[in-house]
């Protein structure tokens, strides 16, 4: 395919920082508590998807090259699919232990009861210090107790996610795309760009939800002490205490969230990218 190309890391980054820009104030409403403060976010989430982005378009064009001989051949839907699931594998890597941080953190909104026994506070007066004092805090903290497996804690429940999750991500954008823009997604307007990744965040976002429950249950889960044991264990207990409408809690918000900021996230991402390679062209 040649050598790997990191205009497109740079443009995810682009797209991811925008995203959290637009979508931090919206993942408060989502999340337990407030999740202080945007810089670990903004940096985190943006190589998040800077690895996402750079990882799918690169693992596209390999494909494309080994199967056409070219590596602007259109796609197929097969092609489109082993590029997001290899997309989905590999951010789990960096996501996991981002997700988790940002999990526990806005734990610490909550009381040990709510938190850790699920029961309602009928004690006033109760007060317990903070397990964490802040990102890097709650990484050493983590790193102390659990060693490295810690901070991957849920990862399978996120693997079972972004695997599917991406393929539902990178493919309705690129033929909602490709249909929108007579000339497809070489050359895709603003206005396609925003509609295509907004409907396909939703989508994603949307269809997510059951695992993505799961993974945020078994992150949040070891704080105080460890409720599952993994993740068939999780979906059990949930089932059994809460029933099946748990895993479609917070269906809509995800939804309606979804397409805003992920129309964002690919506006961003387009938009640098075709300045990147503008300036490539003029400055050879």
């Amino acid at each position: 395919m040649g050598s790997l190309q990191l205009d497109d890391f740079v443009a995810g980054w682009v797209g991811g920082a925008a995203g959290v820009i637009l979508g931090h104030p919206l993942d408060t409403v989502k999340a337990a508590g407030f999740f202080k403060g945007m810089s670990f976010p903004l940096v985190s989430i943006a190589i998040y998807n800077s690895v996402v982005f750079g990882v799918f378009s690169n693992t596209q064009r390999f494909i494309s090259q080994h199967r056409y001989g070219n590596i602007n051949s259109p796609p197929a839907l097969m092609d489109l699919a082993l590029a997001s699931m290899a997309a989905g594998t590999v951010s789990v890597g960096i996501g996991g232990p981002v997700d988790l941080v940002k999990i526990r953190l806005q734990m610490q909104t909550q009381s040990f009861l709510e938190a850790s026994l699920n029961l309602k506070h009928r004690v006033t007066g109760i007060s317990l210090q903070t397990a964490y004092r802040g990102p890097v805090h709650c990484v050493t903290a983590i790193l102390r107790q659990d060693g490295l497996a810690g901070l991957y804690r849920g990862s399978s429940a996120m693997l079972l996610r972004d695997v599917p999750g991406y393929c539902l991500y990178f493919i309705p954008y690129t033929f909602l795309c490709g249909w929108i823009t007579p000339d497809g997604c070489l050359s895709p307007s603003p206005f396609s760009v925003w509609i295509a990744g907004g409907i396909a965040g939703a989508i994603s976002w949307g269809t997510a939800t059951p695992m993505d429950v799961v993974k945020s249950r078994l992150q949040a889960d070891g704080v105080y002490f460890k409720k599952y044991k993994g993740v068939i264990d999780c979906i059990s207990q949930s089932y059994h205490n809460d029933g099946l409408k748990v895993f479609f809690k917070g269906l809509t918000v995800n939804a309606v969230r979804g397409f805003p900021m992920t129309a964002t996230i690919f506006l961003g991402y387009e938009l640098a990218l075709k300045v990147i390679r503008d300036q490539a062209k003029t400055n050879p």
